[in-house]
């Protein structure tokens, strides 16, 4: 069990980041959440079987066709558990 705590900057929001985020982790099997930030980035939390969360990280670097990532900064943390993936408001 891996989590990843992901913080992606760019034209990330106002481009379906977040609900292409959520539908690529419940493709993986991906817990966790993700909302916008007010400063412009996406943050999200990834838990799962290692190999899934990578893929996750590795769809932020790209994320979906409008937008431009510039960055994307993650952190590995100590798994609590998520059940489910949502989109935080």
């Amino acid at each position: 069990m891996k989590r990843a705590h992901v913080f992606v900057s760019g034209k990330v929001q106002g481009v379906f980041f977040r609900a292409t985020t959520r539908e690529q982790a419940e493709q993986h099997g991906v817990n966790g959440w993700v909302q916008n930030l007010a400063d412009g980035r996406v943050e999200a939390v990834f838990e799962g079987d290692a190999e899934d969360v990578d893929a996750m990280i590795e769809f932020c670097h790209d994320g979906p066709g409008r937008a431009r990532v510039d960055d994307v900064a993650v952190a590995e943390e100590d798994p609590e558990g998520l059940d489910g993936f949502e989109i935080r408001r």
